[in-house]
């Protein structure tokens, strides 16, 4: 699912740099997270609440982490690129 710079790099090196990466979880979060809200929303202990609930907890959490570190090498590293 990651870009082809994705396969070759360790996971360090790899996350806040993928920019095909952020936009799969940016995408996948904002399907889930309504998804679980318009199906689950109300019955927050069926297995299916659950698992869709964990998905949007690790998408989400994901994606922050990689916007975390992107901000930490953009910001105090000075590192420009994207890949």
């Amino acid at each position: 699912m990651g870009c082809r710079f994705c396969y070759t790099s360790v996971f360090k090196e790899k996350i806040g740099r993928c920019k095909t990466c952020m936009l799969q979880l940016t995408i996948l979060s904002l399907i889930c997270w309504p998804l679980w809200y318009i199906f689950y929303y109300e019955q927050p202990l069926v297995v299916e609440s659950i698992a869709l609930l964990f998905f949007s907890v690790s998408f989400t959490g994901l994606l922050l982490l990689h916007l975390l570190v992107w901000g930490y090498r953009y910001l105090i590293l000075g590192e420009r690129d994207l890949k």
